[in-house]
């Protein structure tokens, strides 16, 4: 069981930066792949970057490569995603989620990830 919390999200300009953070409840933590997903209105949920539980693999959508970092802090029980140079594409709803304990790899699918957060708005003016 892992319940999940997205802080970060705001209002920024075009080429500006964010820092999101998604505070994991539960002691089993840093056995469960972590993965950020976004979806904006009128479009579906889309895989944005995912890491492994033990952060030695990540993978990102093409859109955000070069842009996006994301990271974990096993110790603290939290993920972080770097974003850097945002674009007004980028403005979505942010979910932070988290796959079964001991999944290989980084899925990109919703599927396989059960449990998930609330979500927080990132909204990128030009």
């Amino acid at each position: 069981q892992v319940q999940l919390v997205e802080s970060g999200g705001g209002l920024v300009q075009a080429g500006g930066s964010l820092r999101l953070s998604c505070a994991a409840s539960g002691r089993s933590f840093r056995t469960h792949v972590m993965g950020w997903f976004r979806q904006a209105p009128g479009k579906e949920r889309e895989f944005v970057a995912g890491i492994s539980w033990n952060g030695g693999s990540t993978d990102f959508t093409d859109s955000v490569k070069g842009r996006f970092t994301i990271s974990r802090d096993n110790a603290k029980n939290t993920v972080y995603l770097q974003m850097n140079s945002l674009k007004p594409e980028d403005t979505a709803v942010y979910y932070c989620a988290a796959t079964a304990a001991l999944r290989a790899g980084v899925p990109t699918n919703f599927y396989e990830y059960p449990y998930w957060g609330q979500g927080t708005q990132v909204t990128v003016s030009s």
